[in-house]
């Protein structure tokens, strides 16, 4: 891509007529851009009047510089700085243009009347001038110290503003060309382009020109064309129908106390969005967060009843049982928003009305009493998304296990816990191609098997009830998923017979952790719990 430097002195320099447009912030910069303008303004007056000051050098140079690092940042094209007087003397100015290229701004336009200035359309025959070999110091100043041999110092003239006239204005251009000025900003507040029209037969074309034809707008373009103007500013116009529109809508909206009629006239909210680059930055959530943020959602699999808990789920499912002050259900959904999952499915079941929140979307396993998680799953099987994490609704576990899992790039991932006991109770033993080690830092670990009735040797650990798989793997479980549901004992199947299939034709990695989470079974399980 050309320098943004280079691209403004291509302009300063060109043949032809051309212009640049008024910006003040980022959005206007960008608009400005995107409509197709080949530069920008950095208005003086409009960036004081968008921070609510006046054009009298209220706003510091630091607070300019910082809204030109946000116009120039989200923009391609270059950005000519009205610098008022350079904000001080010669040594001002040198910092100037050492900070302006840091932020790579093409160039700047320094007017020659003192700091700080006013704006030259009020009172302007009462403003006086720089000395010219002051001003003429400024100029060589900035030009010593730019690193970047193409960025562009434009020297204004304000003789016409104050009254001097066209010799004195003819004489201050000749010596700011001589000084190094890269080209002559000739200002006049006429309602005609006179002082304009007398400068250009004068100055015969020796160096470039630039105008602001601010106040002699009904002048037609075509005859700044004919005087060889390089360059014209439309100066201020965005700011100025910022205010207007505002004005319009914000009246509107107080007499109404409605936005029905200035919903039709306004951008949208979208167009916002579109301007600020979201699009952008959702295909860089996908590539650097892959597992974060509203492109995941979580499924709680919490139809059983948990009999085994005797009168403590006699009235109510084993999910909603309170830990300390929360219930299960209610701990596992603080830990998927607290890492962005907003979009949370729970599969009720038993005593089903009472699982009721407003922030989760439900689903209803009506033969809770004759099914198991796996069936609990397939009713799911629609909320299942570009990256969805499952867990059954009876287990608690510290926030780095669900860290760990979404960290994870494979396809279909199992949380498994290397610190297992084996007891008579129903449990989904793990068996993989590689034992829990220490040094198991990288390399995925391979799922082969799972089962209650694996023995010795053959398990390398229990399978917790938590896992996740992304757009590639969850295609794979709706698969299996719909091959599975054609067998007549579909419904007593458990999520381990859906492991075991699809481990047949694609692979599924396991993640190990030690302890950290528990199963919420028994009553001395939830007395566990209130360790964890």
């Amino acid at each position: 891509m050309v320098k943004k430097s280079t691209q403004l002195k291509s302009l300063i320099n060109s043949p032809d007529l051309e212009f640049i447009m008024e910006a003040h912030n980022g959005l206007s910069a960008k608009i400005v851009e995107e409509v197709g303008f080949k530069g920008i303004w950095g208005s003086g007056l409009s960036i004081s009047a968008a921070l609510g000051v006046r054009d009298n050098n209220e706003a510091s140079w630091t607070q300019v510089l910082e809204v030109l690092e946000f116009m120039s940042d989200c923009t391609t094209i270059p950005i000519l700085l009205d610098g008022d007087t350079g904000y001080g003397n010669f040594n001002n100015v040198r910092r100037l243009i050492k900070k302006l290229e840091q932020r790579e701004i093409a160039g700047v336009c320094l007017e020659d009347k003192l700091f700080p200035k006013s704006n030259s359309f009020i009172s302007g025959e009462t403003q006086p001038l720089a000395d010219i070999d002051e001003f003429c110091g400024k100029i060589k100043a900035a030009k010593d110290s730019q690193n970047d041999d193409d960025f562009v110092v434009v020297a204004r003239i304000e003789a016409f503003i104050a009254g001097w006239g066209l010799s004195e204005a003819l004489r201050r251009a000749e010596a700011y060309r001589e000084a190094g000025a890269d080209a002559i900003l000739v200002h006049s507040k006429k309602t005609d382009s006179s002082d304009i029209e007398l400068f250009m037969k004068e100055w015969a074309n020796r160096h470039p020109v630039v105008i602001v034809p601010t106040k002699y707008y009904s002048t037609p373009t075509d005859l700044f064309r004919e005087l060889g103007i390089n360059l014209v500013i439309w100066a201020n116009h965005n700011v100025r129908s910022a205010i207007c529109t505002m004005f319009q809508t914000t009246k509107q909206i107080f007499q109404d106390e409605s936005l029905l009629n200035v919903e039709g006239e306004i951008a949208s909210v979208a167009e916002i969005f579109r301007l600020q680059g979201a699009d952008e930055l959702k295909q860089a959530e996908k590539k650097y967060l892959p597992t974060k943020g509203k492109n995941i959602n979580a499924i709680i699999l919490a139809a059983s009843q948990g009999d085994r808990l005797g009168e403590l789920t006699e009235k109510i499912p084993k999910t909603l049982l309170k830990v300390g002050k929360k219930t299960i259900l209610e701990s596992q959904i603080d830990e998927f928003n607290k890492i962005g999952i907003k979009d949370v499915t729970v599969v009720r079941g038993f005593a089903k009305e009472k699982i009721i929140a407003n922030n989760i979307k439900t689903i209803d396993n009506d033969d809770y009493a004759n099914t198991h998680e796996l069936y609990s799953l397939y009713l799911a099987l629609e909320q299942m998304q570009e990256n969805t994490v499952i867990s059954y609704g009876d287990i608690l576990f510290k926030s780095f296990v669900l860290n760990e899992l979404l960290n994870d790039q494979n396809d279909i991932i199992l949380i498994v816990d290397a610190d297992f006991e084996i007891n008579g109770d129903y449990r989904d033993y793990t068996k993989t191609d590689r034992p829990y080690s220490k040094k198991l830092f990288s390399g995925a670990v391979k799922f082969e098997k799972m089962s209650n009735c694996l023995h010795g040797s053959e398990i390398n650990g229990e399978f917790i009830g938590l896992w996740k798989a992304n757009e590639k793997g969850i295609n794979i479980i709706k698969q299996t998923l719909y091959e599975l549901s054609k067998r007549d004992d579909f419904k007593k199947l458990r999520m381990s017979d859906l492991f075991n299939e699809m481990v047949k034709n694609t692979p599924i990695a396991v993640k190990y952790i030690k302890g950290s989470w528990l199963d919420i079974d028994t009553i001395v399980d939830l007395q566990k719990a209130g360790d964890l």
